[in-house]
């Protein structure tokens, strides 16, 4: 059987430039994330070690560390009343962690237990109208920075900030959820 002519489809050359092409392309995409990882580190820095939620939270009129702080927005952000389970799997923590933030925040009156219509064995958690009013001066003020941050850039920018920061966090996100799915190392 004769091997097909240089410049058909299926001929070796065709397949390592394939291949070589494939192999460029993904480099091309690692350096292209490797660009943008010190960025995100430098803005996670920022954010986290920063003032900024230190000043969202004095701003929010109420004393809090920021781990409870968390708990209270993740409730606010939901719209809904939460289990506490449906909490920790929102912020990625253990429930134990989550039940000790939500005793914290009863003690304070920023949240309440209600019943669960479906199942009076479980308690579901909301903030009360003192927690909703925190976690809405914290936010406000939160927005209002970052608003203030970029608002020397032009109106397409800003949009396309968001849709894309949104689209990033939905895929990082699923995308870490697949480490919890996999199998540990044998």
């Amino acid at each position: 059987m004769n091997a097909p002519p240089p410049d058909a489809p299926g001929h070796p050359d065709d397949r390592e430039d394939r291949e070589d092409r494939e192999d460029r392309e993904d480099r091309e995409d690692r350096e292209e994330m490797l660009a943008v990882m010190p960025r995100l580190a430098q803005l996670s820095n920022v954010i986290s070690r920063g003032r900024l939620i230190e000043h969202a939270i004095e701003t929010a009129g109420i004393t809090l560390d920021r781990p409870a702080f968390s708990v209270l927005m993740s409730l606010h952000l939901a719209g809904e009343p939460l289990r506490i389970s449906r909490i920790a799997e929102k912020m990625q923590i253990v429930q134990p962690h989550v039940t000790r933030q939500v005793q914290q925040l009863e003690r304070r009156g920023l949240v309440r237990r209600i019943g669960d219509p479906n199942d009076r064995r479980v308690s579901l958690i909301e903030p009360t109208a003192k927690g909703a009013a925190a976690a809405e001066g914290y936010a406000r003020t939160l927005l209002g920075w970052f608003t203030g941050a970029v608002a020397h850039w032009p109106d397409q920018d800003r949009k396309d900030l968001g849709r894309l920061l949104s689209r990033f966090a939905d895929d990082v996100t699923a995308h870490l959820s697949t480490l919890d799915d996999a199998a540990p190392p044998a």
